[in-house]
């Protein structure tokens, strides 16, 4: 065989083997692309590139396990739903001037629903009576403790709307939430706050700025020493006045 005929049979051969390695690597690729296709993400290398291929099943799963929390888009299918399967409406708030025990109104079924569902939450059992306005109301569901800011995150951020009950109004012993009083025209109720009327004459002048859902059938003796402790300049009792609450039926 000549040289020419040789150098021609060789370099043949070498054209023959790169192009069997180039279709051999194609189909592994592809079989590489195949076999991860029912994997949560696949990375496809192509030329020092990445394509990212979410599986939505594993979107919707994570999505899923996400820890709950109220806004005000959820609110109201939430409470209703909660409330439904949660009938109760006595609560009772321990403190260590004694008990009071609140009569919930069924009239205000979306208030109703939240005031049983942080304390079935224990929300409660970490706030105080942090605000005493004398011969006024006292104010519970609140603390300075930073462990107070993260549970409030934990449940939600949301308001409630108002559930105005005709013939209620703010006579002693009646229970409401508070609200906030700036950009807030509809009177929407903060969730975690509320107060106890002590006024002998009431304080009717509340009437229709607050959603009034529940009464004081036992214990107002009790929110009456608290109306007494010794405050500072801002209405905060000088020690501390701790909450526990329990559903009673």
């Amino acid at each position: 065989m000549s040289l020419t005929r040789s150098i021609l049979t060789f370099c043949t051969c070498i054209l023959l083997f790169s192009n069997c390695e180039d279709t051999q690597s194609k189909k592994n690729k592809q079989k590489t692309i195949d076999s991860h296709s029912g994997s949560d993400t696949t990375v496809v290398e192509d030329n020092h590139k990445k394509e990212i291929v979410s599986d939505p099943v594993l979107q919707k799963k994570e999505a899923e396990e996400e820890p709950f929390k109220l806004t005000n888009k959820n609110l109201r299918e939430f409470m209703t739903n909660y409330g439904n399967e949660n009938p109760e409406t006595l609560v009772r708030i321990k403190t260590t001037y004694g008990n009071i025990d609140i009569q919930l109104y069924t009239e205000t079924p979306i208030h109703r629903a939240n005031f049983i569902y942080l304390v079935k939450q224990k929300y409660f059992d970490e706030t105080f009576f942090y605000r005493v306005a004398k011969g006024f109301v006292i104010q519970g569901g609140n603390s300075d403790r930073q462990q107070m800011a993260v549970r409030r995150f934990q449940i939600g951020e949301y308001t409630i709307p108002q559930e105005p009950v005709k013939g209620l109004t703010h006579t002693r012993g009646a229970v409401a939430l508070s609200k906030q009083w700036v950009d807030n025209p509809s009177n929407r109720s903060t969730p975690f706050e509320f107060f106890i009327v002590i006024a002998k004459k009431g304080a009717y002048h509340l009437d229709g700025e607050h959603t009034i859902f529940g009464k004081v059938v036992k214990g107002m003796a009790v929110a009456d020493k608290i109306s007494n402790v010794p405050v500072d300049g801002s209405e905060w009792p000088k020690e501390n006045i701790f909450i526990k609450a329990e559903v009673i039926k």
